[in-house]
């Protein structure tokens, strides 16, 4: 063989090897992608087969109602409609313990702002716990001063039950009548001592931690009405002046009307003019707040009878060191219900006249809760007249032992 020949069989031999690792460089990776498909092919399709039978299972469920061993069962409305008002009714609870909670803790939080304060702490709020094992129709207090021991002698001759009469209408129809006072500007003084006196004699009496004063009585307001609640648990908490005259039996079957009723406000609904000149009665030093010079107040309950429901009064007590006072306390009282989801009641038997107007109600069948004369903003001469009063327009003294509330 010539050395041509032997070149050429080289040539052919070095493009077959070429060839050859070609091909087998394309079949390594064909082989290397085959083998890598089969690795991950698995995993998907197995997740998507898991997740293609949960959802078969899920369209199953719900086309037999969410529930395969209930799934003939078809609930009656009145089981739904039970279990509805089970609910309703579970709310209703629930709302309730919290709301006493929230009185206790004021109560508690009271006590101890007294006792930071250096204050003494008031009866009425160490006896909170044993008086809210009972549940009361009302509460009223009827708003008094130091110099009116002559008008709380009248209210106790006339309308106020005195001694075992008293203490059986809080027993068998549980109301409490209490007069309301504060302490002086110097404490332990003379006049807290005859205040102290006159409460031991007839034990009627509802002291705060208020320092008396007149232009102090928005703050008394609220100060009562947070110690009430706190003190007694109530469906409704009533203030008074000592100057009217109330037929108990009658009060207390108007509210009871409204008992299921969770947040009333209850009295004589006026809109009085916001009088701006200063140095006459009623001055209101904030007049700016209301508009214009002439603009009258929001409606609210005239001063010298009103009642509040038990959510109200709790309100109030939880709320009191942010709720405004205005120079009028009706006028602060109205203001700290705007914008609550309340019902305002205007009900005129709290604000008859005295006779004849009560007189001739009363004749006719529709005898009044309440009687005063507008132009004194209570009974003019209350000591002296109080008494005829009572002899013409009141209810009767079986009244209260006959009522069923």
């Amino acid at each position: 063989m010539t050395w041509k020949s032997k070149g050429v069989d080289a040539s052919v031999k070095s493009v077959v090897s070429k060839k050859w690792s070609l091909l087998l460089c394309i079949g390594c990776f064909c082989g290397g992608m085959l083998f890598s498909d089969r690795i991950w092919a698995v995993p998907e399709i197995e997740g998507m087969s898991r997740t293609t039978r949960f959802e078969d299972e899920k369209l199953k469920l719900l086309s037999e109602g969410c529930a395969p061993e209930t799934k003939d069962v078809k609930p009656e409305s009145k089981d739904i409609m039970g279990e509805v008002s089970k609910t309703h009714q579970a709310i209703q609870t629930l709302d309730k313990t919290i709301s006493n909670l929230e009185m206790e803790l004021a109560a508690a939080r009271a006590v101890q702002e007294s006792m930071l304060n250096g204050s003494p702490v008031s009866n009425n709020l160490k006896i909170t716990q044993s008086s809210r094992k009972r549940k009361y129709l009302m509460v009223v207090g009827i708003n008094t001063a130091f110099s009116s021991r002559k008008r709380r002698d009248s209210v106790r001759a006339t309308w106020m039950p005195q001694g075992d009469k008293r203490k059986k209408l809080e027993e068998e129809k549980g109301i409490i009548i209490r007069f309301v006072i504060g302490h002086s500007a110097t404490a332990g003084g003379i006049l807290d001592r005859a205040i102290e006196a006159e409460d031991k004699k007839h034990g009627d009496f509802l002291r705060l931690e208020h320092v008396e004063g007149y232009l102090e009585l928005s703050a008394k307001t609220k100060t009562y009405f947070a110690t009430a609640v706190a003190t007694w648990d109530a469906d409704f908490y009533v203030k008074v002046d000592d100057d009217v005259h109330v037929n108990i039996a009658t009060l207390g079957a108007t509210l009871a009307r409204h008992l299921s009723k969770p947040r009333v406000y209850i009295g004589c609904m006026k809109s009085g003019p916001v009088l701006a000149q200063k140095g006459v009665k009623y001055h209101e030093p904030e007049y700016w707040k209301f508009g214009e010079e002439g603009n009258k107040y929001f409606r609210h309950a005239t001063g010298q009878l009103y009642a509040i429901s038990n959510d109200l009064a709790a309100y109030i007590s939880i709320n009191q060191h942010v709720l405004h006072k205005y120079a009028n306390e009706d006028v602060s009282l109205g203001s700290w219900f705007i914008g609550l989801d309340i019902e305002h009641i205007d009900e005129r038997r709290l604000c008859c006249g005295t006779p004849p107007d009560c007189e001739w109600k009363a004749q006719a069948g529709n005898l009044c809760v309440a009687s005063f004369d507008w132009s004194c903003s209570g009974i003019c001469k209350s000591v002296e007249r109080i008494k005829e009063v009572h002899r013409r327009c009141g209810e009767g003294e079986n009244a209260l032992s006959s009522a069923e509330f």
